[in-house]
């Protein structure tokens, strides 16, 4: 990692090997988040938290350092002897624990850097994340894994951005409703729908009531199919993902966009009919299909240059490209990919009607903000 780091343009890395740098990692997705902390100094000192006990549906499901003699272990402890084995250096703090608001300060006191939400019953994973934005401590929240098979369709971002995953929305929409939490929390989730259902349940004696063998009230009994690889890669983005935010190691995550290649089709032409109708030629347009794809998709996040939060989600992002036009920035300069911002119809005239001075001089904001996205462009073509 600190290889990496150096090679990465990052001055003074601030975490790496600090004694008291700390991550908690709540509940069980994949000893993978943990397993690939354990490759740096960064993670010295890791709290492992589960309540559960190995069981043999561990076995398949992605644990790579639980063996058939873990079964009926803790989790935590098992893991836990399984890091130190690999690194003895690291203290891990395993406690089987399962998280509530009378072990809240136990768990999440002395600010720890980084806290790894991988809880899948939804008034604890709630009551954590919550705690988390209440404390002002940095969470990344994993959300459904299972009964997913296509790797390429993970991704990380806000909260308010995964809405293909079931607990996902269930989570959302408890934070809003009984915390005010609109968002601002990062995610791991799958854009690729579930393949399969919980799986129905009997008991020993063929009874078909889950809640009577519930260990702890509340907490499912039924389970749902795993491929146990795709656990583990929610586990790979995750160490990731915390580990760039402690060395300080800016990642750009790709948006989450529903648009297809009709719709940048239809943007494309609508900035080749707007070029000829107001500058009388067509010509300096200097982009093609694929690029508008990148300006719209990569740079603007599929929303106009004027928001600068997300507030369109799932259907409302499908319906307002019927809105969305590619203008120039600076009117002087030919419509290229560095000089392209994504306007609502409603934005483009007056817009049109200003000059860049007038901008930067009246919405200093604004102006920094646009041009420093435009920058980004110019150094990903080499400009």
């Amino acid at each position: 990692v600190l290889d990496f780091v150096s090679h990465a343009g990052v001055e003074g890395c601030s975490i790496s090997g600090k004694k008291n740098d700390r991550v908690v990692n709540e509940d069980l997705l994949k000893d993978e988040i943990v397993s690939e902390q354990l490759t740096s100094p960064i993670a010295l000192i890791t709290t492992y938290l589960d309540h559960g006990l190995n069981d043999p549906d561990n076995l398949s499901a992605g644990l790579s350092e639980t063996v058939r003699l873990d079964v009926g272990i803790s989790k935590a402890q098992c893991l836990k002897e399984y890091f130190l084995s690999v690194f003895p250096e690291c203290q891990v703090d395993a406690k089987v624990l399962l998280y509530d608001s009378s072990t809240e300060e136990e768990i999440l006191s002395g600010h720890p850097d980084f806290v790894l939400d991988c809880i899948d019953n939804i008034d604890t994973k709630v009551a954590l994340l919550a705690a988390c934005v209440r404390r002002g401590l940095k969470v990344l929240s994993a959300t459904g894994a299972g009964a997913r098979a296509d790797p390429t369709r993970i991704r990380i971002a806000d909260l308010r951005e995964s809405t293909n995953d079931p607990l996902s929305r269930a989570v959302r929409h408890r934070l809003r409703k009984d915390h005010g939490i609109e968002g601002g929390i990062p995610v791991v989730f799958s854009l690729e729908k579930p393949k399969a259902k919980l799986l129905p349940f009997k008991g020993p004696s063929g009874e078909e009531n889950p809640s009577d063998y519930q260990i702890i009230p509340g907490f499912r009994v039924r389970i749902i199919p795993v491929l146990g690889t795709i656990p583990a890669i929610f586990g790979q983005f995750m160490a990731s993902y915390v580990v760039t935010e402690l060395a300080g190691v800016h990642v750009q995550t790709e948006p989450v966009v529903n648009f297809d290649m009709d719709h940048y089709h239809t943007l494309h032409q609508r900035l080749i009919e707007h070029e000829e109708s107001v500058y009388g030629t067509s010509t300096e347009v200097l982009i093609d299909v694929e690029e508008v794809m990148y300006i719209v998709k990569e740079l603007w996040n599929g929303r106009s240059a004027r928001e600068k939060h997300v507030k369109d989600v799932g259907r409302g992002m499908w319906r307002s490209v019927n809105e969305l036009m590619l203008v120039r920035w600076d009117s002087t300069k030919p419509a290229s990919i560095s000089n392209l911002i994504l306007l609502k119809f409603k934005e483009v005239d007056e817009h049109e009607s200003r000059t860049l001075d007038d901008i930067k001089e009246n919405e200093p904001e604004f102006y920094s903000r646009v041009t420093a996205v435009l920058k980004r462009a110019e150094l990903d073509f080499g400009l």
